[in-house]
């Protein structure tokens, strides 16, 4: 079954643009993506009220560490999510230092509990991809740009209403099929309502509409933003969070965009992901120094219309994971490992998933150097087989961490990664990696980003898939504005050119600005 969707937030979203001010400049915004896809931007001064939770609007004086809420990453007051930000210093006309920041903050009241926050983004990027599809052909350039206009309207300290309407446009040659996450005239991104309190020193919410989603490991579940539109998701969310634990719960649809508009956006039935993630800070004093979480996670993930092999079948996976991430001194960890089980048309699935991401930072300041090293296990077997389903997936992850052209995925792989991070010319953040991947079963396929099979690999030998060699550049021109420069340049194995596939280079950059 398939529905429309009318989002409940697309009211708070009419009432912003209905404002002269705001239809000049809710199609504005910076939300450039580093090497795990997520923002990048120079930091800024947070007063305490930012570090809390940013979805009431006094936050409670000692909540769960906003950066580890289950919300995405924060910097410089900017979130991929736009209803993650707290704006609220700007309720001092003292803080504003131009008409911008006025738009962060317009009170509706004398007391400023209800208050309309703007939001908005332009991105202009450019792709470059030789061999695309790694099949020898002309190469591919993509044109895009994506508008993005939110608006943020708080109710008093306990209701809230947020909508976001996007575009994403796509010219340039050799195209092949468009996705509609690449090219749509209009989408209600994201629509919502929510409810939050405080009971016995803890924050309660709700919320249900059209949303983001980012409560586990980035290699999990993310809102994609190396995609034109979001990935969001439809249903509800609730939370728990004290001082030291918390608790998250959803059940959510996924949605299946359409091209024409806002009213073909459909909430597909066939795909459901519901589940709990939790959080634990863990005490400071271990391993001497630390700031380190951990994050328990159980989830189930329903599709009607799985595809593994030749055949398309209903399967229910379950996930079984822990995520442990922090800091240790100058050791950054970032490990999860979960096990996956449930049936695919009958058939038992038995899949283990382990990422296991650590950096060193070479000094004491804030732009020091990292050295760096992830390693990933994701198991594989039986798509083309029968008996237990062996191949492992992560249900909406990030999908460029092991390629910005979309050519890997943590199913049937193993990966080794190298990298290392540095300052150039003071501002330009720079990071280079060289990733080695392998088959962990030769019987089954090499598999892409969105979880097709490289059509013949599962018929040739070889366990080697690639070599691939990337870079990246990050210039914060502004507070607001920054440049992303990417290449990659993939080294096709035995496992892909003994079934007729090539090497391939990728070129990407792109100017974004955000307020």
């Amino acid at each position: 079954m398939k529905t429309i969707t009318r989002p409940l937030g697309a009211v708070a979203l009419l009432l912003c643009l209905a404002t002269p001010a705001a239809a000049a400049t809710a199609a504005t915004a910076d939300q450039p993506a580093t090497a795990t896809d997520l923002p990048s931007t120079p930091a800024q001064t947070q007063n305490p009220k930012e570090l809390a939770n940013p979805t009431a609007a006094s936050p409670i004086a000692e909540s769960y560490p906003a950066e580890a809420a289950g919300d995405g990453v924060t910097t410089g007051g900017y979130n991929q999510s736009r209803w993650a930000e707290d704006w609220t210093r700007y309720r001092d006309p003292k803080k504003r230092d131009d008409f911008l920041d006025r738009l962060k903050f317009i009170p509706f009241s004398d007391k400023g509990d209800i208050y309309l926050t703007l939001s908005g983004e332009l991105r202009l990027r450019v792709n470059e991809t030789t061999n695309p599809n790694l099949r020898e052909s002309d190469a591919q350039r993509q044109d895009i740009n994506r508008i993005v206009g939110g608006a943020d309207l708080h109710l008093g300290k306990h209701v809230r209403l947020f909508g976001e309407l996007a575009h994403g446009g796509l010219a340039g040659r050799n195209l092949g099929t468009v996705a509609a996450t690449l090219r749509n005239d209009l989408v209600v991104q994201q629509s919502f309502v929510d409810v939050t309190g405080d009971v016995a020193g803890a924050n309660l919410g709700v919320r249900y509409g059209r949303q983001t989603f980012a409560d586990g490991p980035n290699l999990m579940v993310v809102p994609r933003d190396n995609n034109t539109i979001f990935f969001v998701f439809n249903g509800f969310r609730g939370w728990a969070r004290g001082k030291t634990l918390r608790a998250d719960v959803f059940d959510f649809k996924t949605t299946r965009l359409g091209v024409g508009g806002t009213g073909d956006d459909i909430t597909d039935d066939g795909r459901r992901f519901s589940g709990i993630s939790s959080g634990v800070v863990l005490p400071t004093t271990l391993f001497g120094k630390s700031k380190l979480y951990l994050d328990p996670f159980f989830w189930r993930l329903r599709n009607s219309a799985a595809v593994w092999g030749t055949t398309t079948r209903r399967e229910e996976r379950n996930f079984y994971g822990l995520h442990f991430w922090g800091d240790v001194g100058p050791v950054n960890l970032d490990w999860t490992i979960n096990h996956q089980s449930g049936n695919y048309d009958g058939r038992p699935i038995d899949a283990w998933l382990v990422l296991l991401a650590q950096t060193y930072k070479l000094g004491k300041d804030r732009t020091a150097p990292r050295v760096g090293i992830h390693a990933d296990y994701a198991s594989g077997g039986g798509a083309y087989g029968t008996g237990k389903l062996r191949n492992s997936l992560a249900p909406f992850g990030n999908n460029i961490y092991y390629s910005y052209q979309l050519f890997a995925t943590p199913t049937n792989l193993i990966a080794v990664a190298p990298n290392f991070t540095f300052t150039a010319l003071g501002k330009i953040r720079m990071t280079a990696e060289y990733q080695l991947s392998w088959r962990d079963t030769t019987t089954d396929a090499v598999y892409r980003a969105n979880g097709t099979a490289f059509a013949g690999t599962q018929n040739v030998s070889g366990r080697k898939i690639a070599d691939t060699l990337r870079f990246q550049a990050v210039y914060p021109i502004t507070s607001r504005i920054s440049f992303t420069g990417r290449y990659e340049h993939l080294i096709a194995g035995p496992a892909l050119t003994r079934a007729g596939y090539a090497n391939s280079d990728f070129f990407a950059g792109w100017l974004s600005f955000r307020f």
